[in-house]
């Protein structure tokens, strides 16, 4: 276990390695090793343990009585997931949670976590109150999915989605973490024509892209933008 970069994710931030391996037995923590397209977490079951992804990755989906799949989100390394679910006993899960790639998950279980040990250590504190932030920037992103879905367009959804990467990665070259078939899952538009679109937008000189790599062209981005919006 690579303490040092334990003590860089948003749950364990602000602690010391020996503060981080005294939470791991304090938390009952294990690791388990997933394979590309490995289900997780299935929709349905109950948990009480919330997952921490140490390498690789994991999507957030739901899917209908007809097969239909909806990408909610995604999970990088060093991010939680199923917190939420894992601080309610007994609740279901909504969702299930896919590995996009091989990936590590380390489990670590919510009740001892809410609930202080004895000696009411400043470690202990810490990891609440990440984990409270953590829940209120998960809710953030659902906020961000439901701006990008908004609109009616399938180019609207596009741009929208792809200025906010630009935006958060500070600058028009960016990567964003999902295939086309994932991409359009989480916007909720059908593959094909969401392709077609983003090779018209590539003609049309507003993009260019190169499987999940993107540059926005920013002159032709801003003037479509703006159009976008009227």
């Amino acid at each position: 276990m690579d303490l040092v970069f334990l003590t860089n994710t948003t749950l364990f931030r602000g602690t010391s390695p020996q503060e981080a391996r005294e939470m791991l037995a304090c938390l009952g923590a294990y690791e388990h090793q997933y394979g590309k397209g490995d289900t997780i977490l299935h929709i349905g079951e109950c948990v009480e343990n919330m997952g921490l992804v140490l390498s690789g990755g994991v999507n957030i989906e739901i899917d209908d009585l007809w097969g239909n799949k909806t990408i909610l989100g995604h999970v990088d390394a060093g991010q939680l997931f199923a917190e939420t679910y894992a601080c309610i006993p007994g609740e279901p899960l909504m969702v299930s949670v896919v590995a996009s790639e091989k990936s590590s998950v380390l489990f670590l279980n919510a009740g001892k976590l809410i609930t202080t040990c004895q000696s009411s250590c400043t470690h202990h504190n810490k990891l609440i109150q990440n984990l409270l932030q953590i829940s209120a920037q998960k809710n953030l992103a659902l906020s961000r999915r439901s701006l990008h879905t908004s609109s009616k367009t399938i180019r609207g959804r596009l741009l929208s989605y792809l200025s906010e990467q630009a935006k958060r990665s500070g600058s028009y070259r960016f990567t964003i973490p999902f295939n086309r078939q994932q991409l359009a899952d989480y916007l909720g538009v059908d593959r094909s024509a969401m392709s077609n679109e983003l090779s018209k937008m590539q003609r049309e000189g507003i993009l260019l892209y190169h499987r999940n790599s993107f540059v926005l062209e920013k002159l032709n981005y801003r003037k479509l933008s703006a159009e976008e919006k009227k």
